[in-house]
């Protein structure tokens, strides 16, 4: 299973938000992060990037 970490960027500022992110849906401008133990937190912005083989996914954050 491929699990990602999310990260916010605002500016110059990187925020690990959640680690282990199993599942992102996106709604508009708002992301709906799902963790592996089933846990969710949801982010305002939009995804920028994902990158598997550094397994983190990148969230241009509002």
């Amino acid at each position: 299973m491929c699990e990602l970490n999310a990260i916010v960027i605002n500016g110059n500022e990187r925020e690990l938000v959640m680690e282990s992110v199993t599942k992102m849906v996106v709604d508009g401008d708002s992301i709906e992060l799902t963790g592996i133990f089933g846990e969710k937190t949801i982010i305002f912005g939009a995804i920028k990037e994902v990158d598997f083989s550094k397994g983190e996914t990148i969230i241009i954050g509002n």
